[in-house]
């Protein structure tokens, strides 16, 4: 969950301006974007062992004394990626460099701050669109009045926090509308009928989001015949890695994070595509310590039906290589994007999802799922 500065009453102060229907009540401060660093590359600090900040250090070195410590969300300047000495938790020794120190690359979202001009109106003839975020992050609040449904979004609530999207996440927006001042802001969507949400909504900053078009869902290789295409997922402890195949020969290839514990592990076997969405709000366990609830988790391409397992892009670390999802393979949102567009079958724009049913899931037109752990 998101800490920062920001108290639980003023938090729900700035919830409560009049966020109703846009053309009948106009905003009044609306939320607006932070100034963010400037960089080409920037760095969002996410969720750290103790939940509040991580350390900056003058140099890869996890036994040298902090500069000082770097809170959740800040966003740092990434200069580059570099090799340190001996990991915080788990095997990586990555680090980031900024232009004040070091800070673990696992604490680190790589981001860009990529603001757009938005659109006045939804579409002629659409009932909304996809988009993502290109920010580092935007805040969300409610309607006036409105009672959340998301547990997150109540957690967050109850302890001060604000409703944050990150930078990669997608979105249904189905309201375009004005405040006060002329800013354009976009009404974000988890309704049920679109089959990725809860049914909360919310307004943000319409320049935070950049609409998908057609090019970014197109598919990749086409004509490669779709039974020839194969993904291998090495869930191994030491390995954690896909690949796609293309018959014999290796198309494409990245690191992941597989589930961390044996309640929690990645199904093994052979398996194969059964659902893609764009989005979907995933939660779980929510009571519990190891629970989770997470709002517009993107590209989520799921190949175990009984398990609910899924590769899809992670935003809330940057640990891959190591085990540590509830499940489900975490990859870069760049990679979740190019495995859901390369994978068969096809999702169109205005498509939003496509589930197959048995005994089509394994059939020509699914692609092959293969996941593999070895001894070592």
């Amino acid at each position: 969950m998101n800490h920062n500065s920001l108290s639980r009453r003023d938090f729900l102060k700035l919830s409560g301006l009049g966020l109703g229907a846009l053309a009948l009540n106009p905003f009044r401060n609306a939320p607006s974007l932070p100034q963010f660093p400037a960089g080409d590359r920037l760095g969002r600090i996410v969720v750290t062992p103790n939940y509040y900040s991580t350390e900056l250090k003058p140099s890869p070195n996890v036994n040298v004394p902090a500069i000082r410590n770097v809170a959740q969300d800040e966003v740092v300047v990434w200069q580059r990626e570099v090799v340190g000495t001996e990991a915080y938790s788990g095997t990586s020794t990555r680090w980031v460099e900024t232009p004040e120190g070091f800070i673990y690359a696992p604490y680190v979202q790589p981001v860009r701050n990529l603001p757009n001009t938005p659109i006045a109106s939804l579409p002629a003839g659409k009932q909304g669109f996809w988009a993502e975020v290109t920010v580092p992050y935007v805040d969300l609040r409610l309607p006036q009045g409105a009672v959340p449904i998301g547990e997150g979004v109540k957690y967050n609530l109850e302890t001060g926090q604000p409703i944050r999207l990150y930078y990669s996440q997608v979105v249904w927006i189905d309201q375009v509308g004005a405040d006060a001042n002329g800013d354009i802001l976009y009404r974000f969507n988890e309704a049920p009928q679109h089959g990725y949400g809860p049914g909360d909504v919310f307004y943000a900053d319409g320049a935070a989001f950049r609409p998908l078009t057609d090019e970014d869902v197109a598919p990749i290789n086409p004509d490669v015949d779709p039974a020839a295409k194969k993904i291998v997922i090495d869930a191994t402890s030491t390995r954690q890695y896909l690949s796609c195949f293309e018959g014999n020969t290796e198309v494409y290839f990245c690191r992941v994070s597989t589930g961390f514990a044996e309640r929690f592990a990645t199904p093994l076997g052979d398996q194969a595509i059964a659902w893609k969405i764009f989005s979907l709000h995933m939660a779980a366990n929510t009571g519990a310590g190891s629970g989770y609830d997470t709002m517009a988790v993107s590209w989520p391409t799921f190949f175990n039906t009984n398990a609910g397992a899924a590769v899809h892009a992670t935003f809330w670390h940057n640990d891959f290589g190591v085990r540590r999802s509830h499940g489900c393979v975490n990859v870069l949102p760049e990679d979740a994007q190019w495995i859901f567009r390369w994978t068969s079958p096809f999702v169109s724009l205005d498509q939003s999802e496509l589930r197959l049913q048995w005994p089509n899931v394994g059939g020509p037109y699914s692609t092959s799922v293969v996941v593999n752990e070895t001894m070592v």
